[in-house]
């Protein structure tokens, strides 16, 4: 049975049972090529010099003693580099200048890319990029950020910078409990497995990028624009990609690389280092937050500030939109928000798994918690007691919400009715133990796609649209939903992703990737199968049909649409070094129809790790002599392993979206979200301190016990 609207079809295939990944004999043989191995003929190598300054001007560049090394073939800088347009709007707004690079002699940050050494192999371009003289005019760096700084401001970009509802002032007087607090969380890093890896290489007057993205169309559009090139004279494929998680868009080593095989006119390959990520592929920006909650005798919500400020380049500006979370999760006669940015010479923060989201949950889920102490009620119903049947600041209704039903299923399968709420209490010999809970959300939208849908002569189908798998699995989710539209076995059925050459596709990002493939490849599959109905016979080539689902998508403005999720964690405190370690998690999310239970838990139960990775590790620091990080690589800058990772189980609850032609929402970034504050939550529960800064090291422990202080 099939809606007019949507085009949905009532569930009666392999959508919602388990499969493992389509590609997974490829990947762990070795058979999937990434960007960084793909042979090429006549391949020259790339490697990148980034500034050793952090504020001034390039004042010369000896190129000529690197040009005379074995191999070397060219130096691209600011002095000698093709010009591009750096004027345009590209499908993220205006382009990062770190990504059209060597146009000025201008050095804004540390490790800002001034030069591009090619060479015959990749040793030999390390060698000589390493040996490279730059020259600098030093002007004094800024890149000390803190809340209370006087130029943060707002920006109306991605969200509004300022929301503002009723009385704030009157409402928090009139309040029977206030919480005001403040809490930050640090500078993260993406830190995917695969680097960032490009090759550029012109075929037939054609420019051919092979790189590591997470939206084909994305990269070929921003390409284009730079390059001032019809968007068809130039095809990005992406096939594998080894984790993304928002840092893979357009970046400078794709522009240098296409720069090198313009000026040499052969394949150019760049390949970036660890270290060189850190400076130039985005990160997620500290953040200090303040949250200002009243409530009735009863725990009802009368006031609501969550005040934002993150740090952004002078540059260019990318706001983190933490104080976005209030406006979904929680109401209040007096509901005002606001996410403010302060420029500093640091490099462009960007998109992290959860923008806004991750960070914005750990300060409004622990003022929560704060209230729920302050009112004495259990920490589940005071968030019960809250829940909002319309979107506090769009008043729009919410698609389905289902936040409550997490909440309950969760204590149920945690074991939540056991708990004393009674600090420091509970013992396990030497370790304290304390369970917490925090909500969470994650907006479920969806973009324009096309796809492909082919019958071939052989009575297999094969489905084409450019989308991205960094990792979730989307290729085989793509998969199922292509057999069910089609109504045929899975083994009939071959999914092509990663090639812009298949038209426009939205990007992997903001848990829209594949429910925005799903519903082109539903349209593509249904129509192709009412082409086959008529009998007509399959010629040679085939039969191709395909959708566009750009008319179809203006029906999800009509209403909130948004994954749910409740997180408890379980941790043990060690109070004699202060150690803290998860001992188990649970997510209970409802997020949509789920596609395939086995890499969506994957999914979410990687934001869980992150989570963990979030509260106790994760935390890049600044030298403010030299604007750089300590420790740029992955021995300094700490994640979760194996030991920090306990028992950690993600399920759902029914919820599927009734105007989705599959009901999908998106689990993408909902299993991070909330996970940190659980995490917080339950180190108080078990010590009897509120740590409102993140990470929540051994030394903040520590400290908070030494100090006697209930808050750290």
């Amino acid at each position: 049975m099939t809606t007019a609207t949507t085009g949905r079809t009532t569930p009666i295939g392999v959508v919602g049972t388990a499969h493992t990944r389509v590609e997974g004999r490829e990947k762990v043989t070795g058979a999937a090529r990434y960007a960084g191995e793909i042979p090429f003929a006549d391949l020259a190598h790339g490697w990148l010099v980034l500034s050793t300054v952090a504020r001034g001007r390039i004042t010369a560049v000896d190129t000529e003693p690197v040009l005379a090394m074995p191999g070397v073939r060219a130096v691209l800088h600011h002095g000698n580099a093709p010009r591009v347009e750096t004027q345009y709007m590209g499908m993220m707004g205006p382009p990062d200048p770190t990504s059209t690079v060597f146009q000025t002699d201008r050095v804004p940050h540390l490790g800002w890319p001034v030069a591009l050494v090619v060479a015959e192999t990749s040793e030999q371009a390390r060698e000589a990029a390493e040996s490279l003289v730059v020259h600098y005019e030093v002007e004094p760096h800024d890149t000390g950020f803190a809340g209370d700084r006087p130029e943060a401001h707002t920006v109306d970009g991605i969200m509004p910078g300022v929301t503002e509802k009723g009385d704030l002032a009157a409402e928090l007087a009139a309040s029977a409990h206030v919480v005001d607090a403040e809490y930050t969380t640090p500078e993260e890093h993406h830190s995917m497995m695969e680097p960032h890896a490009a090759t550029a290489r012109w075929d037939g007057g054609r420019l051919e990028l092979i790189d590591s993205n997470q939206g084909t169309t994305w990269v070929q559009n921003e390409l284009a624009q730079m390059f001032s090139l019809d968007p068809g004279a130039v095809r990005v494929r992406s096939e594998h990609i080894g984790g993304g998680f928002g840092s893979k868009g357009l970046r400078a080593h794709q522009v240098a690389a296409v720069m090198a095989a313009t000026t040499l006119q052969r394949p150019v390959r760049v390949v970036m280092t660890r270290r060189q990520m850190f400076s130039l592929t985005g990160y997620r920006s500290p953040t200090s937050q303040r949250v200002r909650l009243g409530a009735d005798a009863d725990g009802r919500l009368r006031a609501l500030e969550h005040r934002s400020v993150s740090q952004t380049s002078t540059v260019h500006t990318f706001v983190e939109p933490s104080a976005g979370v209030p406006r979904i999760m929680y109401d209040a006669a007096a509901h005002h928000t606001a996410n403010l940015v302060v420029p500093l010479d640091v490099p462009t923060p960007t998109f992290m798994r959860a923008p806004g989201e991750a960070p914005g949950s750990f300060a409004l889920e622990s003022a929560l918690d704060e209230l729920a102490e302050k009112t004495g009620l259990d920490p589940i119903e005071l968030r019960v007691r809250n829940e909002p049947d319309r979107g506090p600041v769009s008043g729009l209704p919410f698609s389905t919400r289902n936040l409550v039903g997490c909440f309950r299923e969760g204590a149920r399968r945690f074991g939540w009715a056991d708990r004393d709420p009674r600090p420091g209490v509970r013992r396990d010999g030497r370790w304290l133990l304390g369970t917490g809970v925090a909500g969470a959300s994650f907006h479920s939208g969806a973009g324009p796609s096309t796809a492909l849908a082919t019958a071939e002569p052989d009575g297999t189908f094969t489905v084409r649209i450019a989308a991205a798998d960094i990792g979730t699995g989307a290729r085989t989710a793509l998969t199922l939903i292509a057999a069910d539209a089609l109504e045929v076995p899975v083994d009939r059925v071959r999914v092509r992703i990663g090639d812009s050459d298949f038209g426009p596709a939205m990007l992997a990002g903001g848990s829209m990737g594949t429910r925005s493939w799903a519903w082109a490849i539903n349209a593509a599959g249904r129509e192709l199968r009412e082409r086959l109905a008529l009998g007509t016979g399959i010629p040679p080539e085939g039969i191709t049909v395909r959708s566009d689902t750009t008319a179809a998508l203006g029906t999800l403005a009509q209403k909130e649409r948004h994954s749910f999720g409740a997180q408890f964690a379980e941790v043990a405190v060690d109070p004699a070094t202060g150690e803290v370690r998860v001992r188990r998690m649970l997510g209970i999310f409802a997020a949509g129809r789920i596609v395939n239970p086995l890499t969506a838990r994957n999914q979410l139960v990687g934001g869980m790790i992150w989570g963990i990775s979030m509260a106790l590790h994760e935390e890049a620091v600044r030298d403010r002599a030299t604007g750089g990080l300590y420790g740029a690589d992955l021995a300094g800058y700490h994640v979760a392993t194996h030991a920090d990772v306990p028992h950690v189980e993600a399920d759902w609850i029914e919820d599927d979206d009734p105007d989705d032609p599959v009901g999908i929402k998106g689990v993408g970034e909902v299993g991070i979200v909330g996970a940190a504050a659980a995490i917080a939550n339950a180190v108080r529960h078990a010590t009897g301190v509120r740590h409102r800064h993140l990470p929540i090291r051994p030394d903040r422990v520590l400290g908070a016990q030494d100090a006697g202080a209930p808050d750290a």
